[in-house]
């Protein structure tokens, strides 16, 4: 990722909704080491810092709504949350939640794009995002999977005036030309009632070694660890409770 601080229209948070929290709690400190600080408020809704070294990384939360699956959340930077929401809807994109206020912290809202695909908007007041981006534990990369590639080359950089940089087999998403994301097709990879959707990728020195460990604690590897061509070392996970991320070696996403 060349993005290494939250920006407009970037990546600057993930969040984990999970039906068991507690559990996810500990999977998640084993694989990656995070500390993790639950909001004792009882208005905050059990929700749970992730942070690295001091520094807030991701977060994680109960399902708020009935019959939702465990998933990772992406949230993007905006100067605006509602102008943002609106700019959404008018290009096709579905409203889910309507902007709120978090406390003091920011103002939120949570969006779908055309093909379903969601992802939420983040207006910082107080609490920018994270603190850190692409080192060990962190978050390094996006990814966006849907039916309809040329739909969200035109979707995205309408709504966040995203650069598109396409090559023979892969679209990278950037900001300005510097890259923080990426998009695959959903094609005969994937089982076929894989819906549209965003995916984190979390930086690691040892792709191997993390993989491991992840499937150690309780999880399942979906991709193994693999040498992408020209690109990573990449590996693809799914959590005891159903979460699915990625990581990624630190550093290799310039």
């Amino acid at each position: 990722m060349q993005i290494a601080e939250p920006t407009a229209g970037a990546p600057c948070w993930v969040e984990l909704g999970t039906t068991d929290p507690d559990a996810a709690k500990v999977y998640y400190r084993e694989v990656f080491g995070w500390r993790v600080e639950t909001d004792p408020r009882p208005e905050a809704g059990g929700y749970t810092m992730l942070s690295l070294a001091g520094a807030p990384v991701a977060a994680l939360t109960p399902l708020y709504a009935p019959g939702r699956p465990t998933a990772w959340t992406v949230s993007f930077a905006t100067r605006d949350a509602d102008a943002s929401a609106a700019a959404v809807t008018e290009a096709g994109g579905t409203l889910l939640n309507e902007p709120m206020d978090v406390f003091d912290l920011g103002r939120f809202a949570v969006l779908a794009d055309p093909s379903g695909a969601v992802f939420s908007l983040w207006q910082a007041r107080s609490f920018a995002g994270a603190a850190v981006f692409d080192v060990p534990g962190s978050l390094g990369w996006v990814e966006l999977a849907t039916p309809d590639p040329e739909g969200a080359r035109v979707f995205y950089p309408r709504v966040f005036g995203w650069t598109v940089n396409t090559g023979e087999t892969y679209t990278q998403w950037g900001i300005g030309g510097a890259d923080f994301g990426g998009m695959s097709p959903l094609d005969e990879r994937y089982p076929s009632d894989t819906p549209a959707h965003w995916l984190p990728y979390f930086a690691v020195a040892d792709v191997d070694a993390t993989a491991t460990r992840a499937e150690e604690a309780g999880g399942t590897l979906l991709v193994p660890p693999m040498d992408v061509p020209g690109g990573p070392r990449v590996a693809m996970i799914r959590d005891p409770q159903g979460g699915v991320f990625g990581i990624h070696r630190a550093g290799a996403e310039k």
